[in-house]
Protein backbone atom coordinates (compact mmCIF):
# COMPACT_ATOMS: atom_id res chain seq x y z
CA UNK A 1 0.00 0.00 0.00
CA UNK A 2 1.44 3.41 -0.99
CA UNK A 3 0.74 6.39 1.24
CA UNK A 4 -0.46 9.65 -0.25
CA UNK A 5 2.08 12.31 -1.20
CA UNK A 6 0.15 15.08 0.55
CA UNK A 7 1.78 16.32 3.77
CA UNK A 8 -0.15 16.42 7.06
CA UNK A 9 -1.25 19.90 8.17
CA UNK A 10 1.06 21.70 10.58
CA UNK A 11 -1.41 21.63 13.48
CA UNK A 12 -1.67 17.85 13.17
CA UNK A 13 2.11 17.47 12.91
CA UNK A 14 2.65 19.46 16.09
CA UNK A 15 0.41 17.22 18.21
CA UNK A 16 3.03 14.46 18.94
CA UNK A 17 5.75 17.03 19.64
CA UNK A 18 3.48 19.02 21.96
CA UNK A 19 2.48 15.85 23.80
CA UNK A 20 6.15 14.85 24.14
CA UNK A 21 7.15 18.21 25.64
CA UNK A 22 4.19 18.08 28.06
CA UNK A 23 4.99 14.50 29.10
CA UNK A 24 8.67 15.26 29.62
CA UNK A 25 7.74 18.29 31.72
CA UNK A 26 5.61 16.05 33.95
CA UNK A 27 8.36 13.42 34.08
CA UNK A 28 11.01 15.93 35.19
CA UNK A 29 8.63 17.42 37.79
CA UNK A 30 7.75 13.97 39.15
CA UNK A 31 11.04 12.06 38.92
CA UNK A 32 13.69 14.79 39.05
CA UNK A 33 17.19 13.34 38.62
CA UNK A 34 15.69 9.86 38.03
CA UNK A 35 13.90 11.02 34.88
CA UNK A 36 16.25 9.00 32.64
CA UNK A 37 15.66 5.76 34.54
CA UNK A 38 12.62 4.89 32.43
CA UNK A 39 9.93 7.56 32.55
CA UNK A 40 11.49 9.70 29.79
CA UNK A 41 11.77 6.62 27.59
CA UNK A 42 8.07 5.88 28.07
CA UNK A 43 7.22 9.50 27.19
CA UNK A 44 9.12 9.17 23.90
CA UNK A 45 7.43 5.85 23.05
CA UNK A 46 3.97 7.20 23.85
CA UNK A 47 4.55 10.25 21.66
CA UNK A 48 5.87 8.02 18.87
CA UNK A 49 2.80 5.79 19.09
CA UNK A 50 0.52 8.84 18.82
CA UNK A 51 2.40 10.05 15.74
CA UNK A 52 2.16 6.63 14.07
CA UNK A 53 -1.54 6.27 14.90
CA UNK A 54 -2.27 9.69 13.39
CA UNK A 55 -0.18 8.86 10.32
CA UNK A 56 -1.87 5.51 9.68
CA UNK A 57 -5.42 6.72 10.41
CA UNK A 58 -5.09 9.72 8.05
CA UNK A 59 -3.13 7.77 5.43
CA UNK A 60 0.24 9.56 5.70
CA UNK A 61 2.22 6.37 6.38
CA UNK A 62 1.96 2.60 6.74
CA UNK A 63 3.23 0.30 9.47
CA UNK A 64 5.87 -1.10 7.09
CA UNK A 65 7.19 2.39 6.34
CA UNK A 66 7.42 3.11 10.08
CA UNK A 67 9.31 -0.14 10.75
CA UNK A 68 11.79 0.62 7.96
CA UNK A 69 12.34 4.12 9.35
CA UNK A 70 12.99 2.68 12.84
CA UNK A 71 15.53 0.18 11.51
CA UNK A 72 17.31 2.94 9.58
CA UNK A 73 17.37 5.34 12.53
CA UNK A 74 18.75 2.80 15.00
CA UNK A 75 21.29 1.67 12.42
CA UNK A 76 22.50 5.27 12.11
CA UNK A 77 23.33 5.48 15.83
CA UNK A 78 24.98 2.06 16.21
CA UNK A 79 28.46 3.58 16.37
CA UNK A 80 27.28 6.18 18.88
CA UNK A 81 25.95 3.39 21.13
CA UNK A 82 29.26 1.52 20.98
CA UNK A 83 31.17 4.74 21.72
CA UNK A 84 28.90 5.37 24.73
CA UNK A 85 29.67 1.92 26.12
CA UNK A 86 33.40 2.52 25.76
CA UNK A 87 33.06 5.99 27.29
CA UNK A 88 31.50 4.31 30.34
CA UNK A 89 34.43 1.88 30.39
CA UNK A 90 37.11 4.56 30.01
CA UNK A 91 35.50 6.70 32.73
CA UNK A 92 35.78 3.84 35.22
CA UNK A 93 39.27 2.84 34.12
CA UNK A 94 40.70 6.37 34.17
CA UNK A 95 39.20 7.04 37.61
CA UNK A 96 40.23 3.86 39.47
CA UNK A 97 43.67 3.74 37.83
CA UNK A 98 44.38 7.16 39.33
CA UNK A 99 44.62 9.08 36.04
CA UNK A 100 41.69 11.41 36.72
CA UNK A 101 42.59 11.80 40.43
CA UNK A 102 46.14 12.74 39.35
CA UNK A 103 44.80 15.32 36.88
CA UNK A 104 42.59 16.75 39.63
CA UNK A 105 45.44 16.77 42.16
CA UNK A 106 47.89 18.57 39.87
CA UNK A 107 45.18 20.85 38.51
CA UNK A 108 44.27 22.12 41.98
CA UNK A 109 47.88 23.15 42.50
CA UNK A 110 47.83 25.27 39.33
CA UNK A 111 44.32 26.70 38.83
CA UNK A 112 42.91 29.47 41.03
CA UNK A 113 39.16 29.84 41.72
CA UNK A 114 39.02 33.22 39.93
CA UNK A 115 40.49 31.81 36.73
CA UNK A 116 39.01 28.32 36.86
CA UNK A 117 35.85 28.66 34.71
CA UNK A 118 37.47 30.45 31.72
CA UNK A 119 40.50 28.12 32.02
CA UNK A 120 38.23 25.04 32.07
CA UNK A 121 36.51 26.34 28.93
CA UNK A 122 39.84 27.04 27.17
CA UNK A 123 41.39 23.68 28.18
CA UNK A 124 38.30 21.82 26.90
CA UNK A 125 38.43 23.85 23.68
CA UNK A 126 42.11 23.02 23.08
CA UNK A 127 41.64 19.29 23.76
CA UNK A 128 38.54 19.18 21.56
CA UNK A 129 40.32 21.13 18.79
CA UNK A 130 43.17 18.58 18.90
CA UNK A 131 40.95 15.50 19.12
CA UNK A 132 38.01 16.66 17.01
CA UNK A 133 35.61 15.07 19.48
CA UNK A 134 33.50 16.76 22.14
CA UNK A 135 32.46 13.36 23.50
CA UNK A 136 36.05 12.20 24.09
CA UNK A 137 36.97 15.59 25.58
CA UNK A 138 34.15 15.50 28.13
CA UNK A 139 34.77 11.83 29.01
CA UNK A 140 38.47 12.41 29.74
CA UNK A 141 39.68 15.90 30.67
CA UNK A 142 36.08 16.95 31.37
CA UNK A 143 35.77 14.59 34.33
CA UNK A 144 39.06 15.86 35.75
CA UNK A 145 37.94 19.49 35.38
CA UNK A 146 34.65 18.62 37.09
CA UNK A 147 36.63 17.33 40.07
CA UNK A 148 38.86 20.40 40.21
CA UNK A 149 35.85 22.71 39.97
CA UNK A 150 34.06 20.95 42.80
CA UNK A 151 37.17 21.18 44.98
CA UNK A 152 37.34 24.91 44.25
CA UNK A 153 33.71 25.36 45.31
CA UNK A 154 31.85 25.76 41.99
CA UNK A 155 28.45 24.19 41.32
CA UNK A 156 28.27 21.29 38.87
CA UNK A 157 26.04 23.32 36.53
CA UNK A 158 28.60 26.09 36.00
CA UNK A 159 31.46 23.59 35.59
CA UNK A 160 29.51 21.46 33.09
CA UNK A 161 28.54 24.58 31.15
CA UNK A 162 32.18 25.70 30.85
CA UNK A 163 33.39 22.23 29.84
CA UNK A 164 30.66 21.72 27.24
CA UNK A 165 31.06 25.24 25.83
CA UNK A 166 34.79 24.66 25.28
CA UNK A 167 34.30 21.15 23.95
CA UNK A 168 31.82 22.31 21.29
CA UNK A 169 34.01 25.26 20.31
CA UNK A 170 36.82 22.84 19.48
CA UNK A 171 34.52 20.26 17.93
CA UNK A 172 33.05 22.93 15.65
CA UNK A 173 36.40 24.26 14.37
CA UNK A 174 38.56 21.13 14.31
CA UNK A 175 39.39 19.68 10.84
CA UNK A 176 39.38 16.28 12.60
CA UNK A 177 35.76 16.68 13.74
CA UNK A 178 33.21 14.44 12.03
CA UNK A 179 30.51 17.12 12.33
CA UNK A 180 32.74 19.73 10.68
CA UNK A 181 33.59 17.38 7.84
CA UNK A 182 29.95 16.27 7.51
CA UNK A 183 28.56 19.83 7.35
CA UNK A 184 31.10 20.99 4.74
CA UNK A 185 30.82 17.85 2.59
CA UNK A 186 26.99 17.68 2.70
CA UNK A 187 26.68 21.25 1.42
CA UNK A 188 29.73 21.20 -0.85
CA UNK A 189 31.98 23.75 0.87
CA UNK A 190 35.75 23.11 0.92
CA UNK A 191 36.69 22.07 4.47
CA UNK A 192 39.15 24.85 5.33
CA UNK A 193 36.99 27.49 3.62
CA UNK A 194 34.17 26.31 5.87
CA UNK A 195 36.36 26.45 9.02
CA UNK A 196 37.78 29.88 8.19
CA UNK A 197 34.31 31.32 7.54
CA UNK A 198 33.03 29.92 10.85
CA UNK A 199 35.59 32.05 12.72
CA UNK A 200 33.46 35.14 11.97
CA UNK A 201 30.68 33.93 14.27
CA UNK A 202 32.59 31.51 16.52
CA UNK A 203 35.35 33.80 17.85
CA UNK A 204 32.99 36.61 19.06
CA UNK A 205 30.74 33.99 20.67
CA UNK A 206 33.69 32.41 22.49
CA UNK A 207 34.96 35.80 23.71
CA UNK A 208 31.54 36.65 25.16
CA UNK A 209 31.38 33.21 26.76
CA UNK A 210 34.81 33.57 28.39
CA UNK A 211 33.92 37.05 29.65
CA UNK A 212 30.81 35.70 31.39
CA UNK A 213 32.77 32.89 33.05
CA UNK A 214 35.55 35.28 34.10
CA UNK A 215 33.11 37.77 35.67
CA UNK A 216 31.27 35.03 37.56
CA UNK A 217 34.56 33.48 38.75
CA UNK A 218 35.70 36.80 40.19
CA UNK A 219 32.42 37.59 41.96
CA UNK A 220 31.14 34.26 43.34
CA UNK A 221 32.01 32.63 46.65
CA UNK A 222 34.48 29.78 46.17
CA UNK A 223 36.30 27.27 48.33
CA UNK A 224 38.98 28.26 50.80
CA UNK A 225 42.58 27.04 50.74
CA UNK A 226 41.60 24.71 53.58
CA UNK A 227 38.92 23.03 51.44
CA UNK A 228 41.37 22.54 48.55
CA UNK A 229 43.92 21.09 50.96
CA UNK A 230 41.30 18.67 52.28
CA UNK A 231 40.57 17.43 48.74
CA UNK A 232 44.29 17.10 47.98
CA UNK A 233 44.93 15.05 51.12
CA UNK A 234 41.93 12.83 50.38
CA UNK A 235 43.20 12.09 46.86
CA UNK A 236 46.77 11.54 48.03
CA UNK A 237 45.77 9.14 50.80
CA UNK A 238 43.44 7.11 48.57
CA UNK A 239 45.31 6.93 45.26
CA UNK A 240 48.94 6.46 44.30
CA UNK A 241 49.41 9.83 42.54
CA UNK A 242 52.29 9.65 40.07
CA UNK A 243 53.38 11.63 36.98
CA UNK A 244 53.74 8.28 35.20
CA UNK A 245 49.94 8.08 35.10
CA UNK A 246 50.02 10.84 32.46
CA UNK A 247 51.41 8.29 29.97
CA UNK A 248 47.87 7.10 29.16
CA UNK A 249 46.38 10.56 28.39
CA UNK A 250 49.43 11.45 26.29
CA UNK A 251 49.24 8.14 24.40
CA UNK A 252 45.49 8.71 23.85
CA UNK A 253 46.17 12.19 22.42
CA UNK A 254 48.80 10.75 20.06
CA UNK A 255 46.42 8.05 18.81
CA UNK A 256 43.75 10.67 18.16
CA UNK A 257 46.25 12.93 16.37
CA UNK A 258 47.12 10.00 14.10
CA UNK A 259 43.41 9.79 13.21
CA UNK A 260 42.90 6.29 14.57
CA UNK A 261 39.22 5.19 14.68
CA UNK A 262 37.44 6.47 17.83
CA UNK A 263 36.35 3.00 18.93
CA UNK A 264 39.93 1.74 18.72
CA UNK A 265 41.29 4.74 20.63
CA UNK A 266 38.74 4.36 23.42
CA UNK A 267 39.33 0.60 23.67
CA UNK A 268 43.13 0.88 23.80
CA UNK A 269 42.97 3.74 26.30
CA UNK A 270 40.61 1.73 28.53
CA UNK A 271 42.84 -1.33 28.29
CA UNK A 272 45.98 0.68 29.12
CA UNK A 273 44.27 2.39 32.08
CA UNK A 274 43.13 -1.00 33.42
CA UNK A 275 46.75 -2.25 33.31
CA UNK A 276 47.84 0.90 35.14
CA UNK A 277 45.15 0.25 37.78
CA UNK A 278 46.77 -3.12 38.48
CA UNK A 279 50.23 -1.53 38.69
CA UNK A 280 49.47 1.67 40.64
CA UNK A 281 46.25 0.91 42.59
CA UNK A 282 46.34 -2.81 43.53
CA UNK A 283 44.85 -2.21 46.99
CA UNK A 284 41.87 -0.41 45.48
CA UNK A 285 41.26 -3.30 43.08
CA UNK A 286 41.32 -5.72 46.03
CA UNK A 287 38.67 -3.63 47.80
CA UNK A 288 36.52 -3.43 44.67
CA UNK A 289 36.76 -7.20 44.13
CA UNK A 290 36.09 -8.06 47.80
CA UNK A 291 37.73 -10.87 49.73
CA UNK A 292 39.91 -13.25 47.73
CA UNK A 293 42.66 -15.69 48.61
CA UNK A 294 44.45 -15.17 45.29
CA UNK A 295 45.97 -11.73 44.61
CA UNK A 296 45.97 -12.29 40.83
CA UNK A 297 42.30 -13.29 40.70
CA UNK A 298 41.32 -10.46 43.06
CA UNK A 299 42.96 -7.84 40.86
CA UNK A 300 41.64 -9.44 37.69
CA UNK A 301 38.13 -9.32 39.13
CA UNK A 302 38.58 -5.72 40.29
CA UNK A 303 39.85 -4.64 36.84
CA UNK A 304 36.82 -6.24 35.17
CA UNK A 305 34.39 -4.58 37.58
CA UNK A 306 35.86 -1.09 37.11
CA UNK A 307 35.27 -1.42 33.34
CA UNK A 308 31.71 -2.75 33.33
CA UNK A 309 30.23 -2.04 36.76
CA UNK A 310 29.82 0.44 39.58
CA UNK A 311 32.62 1.25 41.99
CA UNK A 312 32.51 3.15 45.26
CA UNK A 313 35.76 4.35 46.82
CA UNK A 314 36.06 5.71 50.36
CA UNK A 315 38.37 8.73 50.55
CA UNK A 316 37.42 10.18 53.93
CA UNK A 317 35.89 13.25 52.21
CA UNK A 318 32.16 12.95 51.43
CA UNK A 319 32.20 15.31 48.44
CA UNK A 320 35.21 13.45 47.01
CA UNK A 321 33.54 10.06 47.43
CA UNK A 322 30.79 11.08 45.02
CA UNK A 323 33.32 12.37 42.50
CA UNK A 324 35.49 9.23 42.35
CA UNK A 325 32.59 6.77 42.21
CA UNK A 326 32.06 5.27 38.74
CA UNK A 327 29.32 3.40 36.88
CA UNK A 328 31.24 1.77 34.01
CA UNK A 329 29.51 0.34 30.98
CA UNK A 330 26.44 -0.61 32.99
CA UNK A 331 25.89 3.04 33.86
CA UNK A 332 25.34 3.80 30.17
CA UNK A 333 22.47 1.38 29.68
CA UNK A 334 19.73 3.89 30.61
CA UNK A 335 21.28 6.36 28.16
CA UNK A 336 21.35 3.76 25.38
CA UNK A 337 17.75 2.84 26.15
CA UNK A 338 16.84 6.53 25.87
CA UNK A 339 18.69 6.85 22.54
CA UNK A 340 16.78 3.92 21.07
CA UNK A 341 13.45 5.42 22.20
CA UNK A 342 14.46 8.82 20.81
CA UNK A 343 15.25 7.20 17.46
CA UNK A 344 11.82 5.54 17.45
CA UNK A 345 10.18 8.93 18.03
CA UNK A 346 12.28 10.47 15.24
CA UNK A 347 11.34 7.61 12.91
CA UNK A 348 7.65 8.12 13.63
CA UNK A 349 7.89 11.84 12.82
CA UNK A 350 9.82 11.15 9.63
CA UNK A 351 7.67 8.25 8.37
CA UNK A 352 4.47 10.26 8.85
CA UNK A 353 6.04 13.26 7.00
CA UNK A 354 5.36 15.48 10.03
CA UNK A 355 8.97 16.75 10.06
CA UNK A 356 8.66 17.93 6.47
CA UNK A 357 5.33 19.60 7.16
CA UNK A 358 6.75 21.65 10.04
CA UNK A 359 10.02 22.58 8.30
CA UNK A 360 8.08 23.86 5.28
CA UNK A 361 6.88 26.74 7.48
CA UNK A 362 10.45 27.98 7.86
CA UNK A 363 11.18 27.52 4.16
CA UNK A 364 8.32 29.86 3.28
CA UNK A 365 9.81 32.50 5.60
CA UNK A 366 13.22 32.43 3.89
CA UNK A 367 13.05 35.68 1.89
CA UNK A 368 15.88 38.04 2.88
CA UNK A 369 19.38 37.25 4.15
CA UNK A 370 18.34 37.54 7.79
CA UNK A 371 15.14 35.52 7.42
CA UNK A 372 16.96 32.81 5.45
CA UNK A 373 19.69 32.44 8.08
CA UNK A 374 17.13 32.66 10.91
CA UNK A 375 14.99 29.98 9.23
CA UNK A 376 18.03 27.70 8.91
CA UNK A 377 18.89 28.21 12.58
CA UNK A 378 15.31 27.40 13.61
CA UNK A 379 15.14 24.27 11.45
CA UNK A 380 18.56 23.04 12.68
CA UNK A 381 17.51 23.50 16.31
CA UNK A 382 14.06 22.03 15.68
CA UNK A 383 15.40 18.90 13.95
CA UNK A 384 17.73 18.26 16.90
CA UNK A 385 14.54 18.12 18.94
CA UNK A 386 12.60 15.67 16.79
CA UNK A 387 15.40 13.58 15.26
CA UNK A 388 17.41 13.16 18.44
CA UNK A 389 20.63 12.82 16.46
CA UNK A 390 23.16 15.50 15.54
CA UNK A 391 24.42 13.89 12.33
CA UNK A 392 20.97 13.37 10.83
CA UNK A 393 20.07 16.95 11.74
CA UNK A 394 23.12 18.32 9.90
CA UNK A 395 22.35 16.30 6.76
CA UNK A 396 18.63 17.15 6.73
CA UNK A 397 19.12 20.88 7.40
CA UNK A 398 21.77 21.14 4.68
CA UNK A 399 19.64 19.35 2.12
CA UNK A 400 16.45 21.25 2.98
CA UNK A 401 18.06 24.66 2.43
CA UNK A 402 20.61 23.91 -0.30
CA UNK A 403 18.30 24.99 -3.15
CA UNK A 404 17.03 28.02 -1.18
CA UNK A 405 20.54 29.43 -0.74
CA UNK A 406 21.39 28.62 -4.35
CA UNK A 407 18.33 30.45 -5.70
CA UNK A 408 19.13 33.51 -3.57
CA UNK A 409 22.70 33.50 -4.90
CA UNK A 410 24.55 32.83 -1.62
CA UNK A 411 27.87 31.02 -1.56
CA UNK A 412 27.67 27.56 0.02
CA UNK A 413 29.85 28.61 2.97
CA UNK A 414 27.00 30.69 4.45
CA UNK A 415 24.76 27.63 4.65
CA UNK A 416 27.45 25.30 6.00
CA UNK A 417 28.37 27.84 8.70
CA UNK A 418 24.74 28.40 9.70
CA UNK A 419 24.16 24.66 9.94
CA UNK A 420 27.11 24.36 12.32
CA UNK A 421 25.97 27.40 14.32
CA UNK A 422 22.65 25.67 14.95
CA UNK A 423 22.57 21.92 14.34
CA UNK A 424 26.02 21.17 15.79
CA UNK A 425 25.97 23.28 18.94
CA UNK A 426 22.31 22.97 20.01
CA UNK A 427 22.31 19.16 19.97
CA UNK A 428 23.71 19.07 23.51
CA UNK A 429 20.81 21.25 24.74
CA UNK A 430 18.04 18.75 23.90
CA UNK A 431 17.69 16.22 26.77
CA UNK A 432 16.80 13.28 24.50
CA UNK A 433 19.40 14.04 21.82
CA UNK A 434 22.32 11.57 21.67
CA UNK A 435 24.85 14.35 22.41
CA UNK A 436 23.03 15.62 25.50
CA UNK A 437 22.50 12.10 26.81
CA UNK A 438 26.21 11.30 26.41
CA UNK A 439 27.46 14.45 28.17
CA UNK A 440 24.84 14.29 30.90
CA UNK A 441 25.64 10.64 31.66
CA UNK A 442 29.41 11.17 31.75
CA UNK A 443 29.36 14.33 33.88
CA UNK A 444 26.47 13.25 36.07
CA UNK A 445 24.71 16.59 35.52
CA UNK A 446 21.17 16.68 34.12
CA UNK A 447 20.79 18.40 30.76
CA UNK A 448 18.02 20.61 32.06
CA UNK A 449 20.40 21.76 34.83
CA UNK A 450 23.41 22.70 32.69
CA UNK A 451 21.51 24.29 29.75
CA UNK A 452 21.48 27.88 31.19
CA UNK A 453 25.28 27.78 31.64
CA UNK A 454 26.32 26.54 28.17
CA UNK A 455 26.76 30.10 26.95
CA UNK A 456 28.69 29.21 23.81
CA UNK A 457 25.94 26.85 22.67
CA UNK A 458 23.18 29.31 23.50
CA UNK A 459 24.82 32.36 21.92
CA UNK A 460 26.08 30.70 18.69
CA UNK A 461 22.68 30.57 16.89
CA UNK A 462 21.95 34.17 17.89
CA UNK A 463 25.38 35.32 16.73
CA UNK A 464 24.77 33.68 13.35
CA UNK A 465 21.56 35.69 12.92
CA UNK A 466 23.23 38.90 14.17
CA UNK A 467 26.14 38.65 11.71
CA UNK A 468 23.63 38.07 8.90
CA UNK A 469 21.59 41.10 10.00
CA UNK A 470 24.57 43.47 9.70
CA UNK A 471 25.58 41.86 6.40
CA UNK A 472 29.19 41.28 7.46
CA UNK A 473 31.06 39.25 4.80
CA UNK A 474 27.94 37.73 3.27
CA UNK A 475 29.20 36.49 -0.07
CA UNK A 476 27.06 35.85 -3.15
CA UNK A 477 27.73 33.96 -6.35
CA UNK A 478 25.50 36.41 -8.19
CA UNK A 479 24.54 40.00 -7.41
CA UNK A 480 21.00 40.42 -6.17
Amino acid sequence: MQTQDKLPPVWLSLIPLTILIALLGCVIASFGSDALSGASQIALLLSASIAVCIGIIFGYTTWDEFEKAVVQKISDVTQAILILLLIGAISGAWMVSGIVPALIYYGMQILTPEAFLPCACIISAIVSLMTGSSWTTVATIGIALLGIGRALGFSDCWIAGAIISGAYFGDKLSPLSDTTVLASSTIGTPLFTHIKYMLITTIPTMLITLAIYAIYGMTCDTATAQDVDLFSKGLKSTFDISPYLMIIPIATAIMIAKKMPPLMVLFLSTFGASIFAVIFQPELLDKIAGESNCAFMSRFKGAMILVYGSTSIETGVEALNKLVSTKGMAGMMSTIWLIICAMIFGASMEATKMIKSITNIFLRLARSTVSTVASTVCVGSFLNTVCGDQYLTIILTGNIFKNVYQKQGFETRLLSRTVEDSATVTSVLVPWNTCAMAQSSVLGVATIAYIPYCFFNLISPLMSIFIASIGFKIYRTIKK
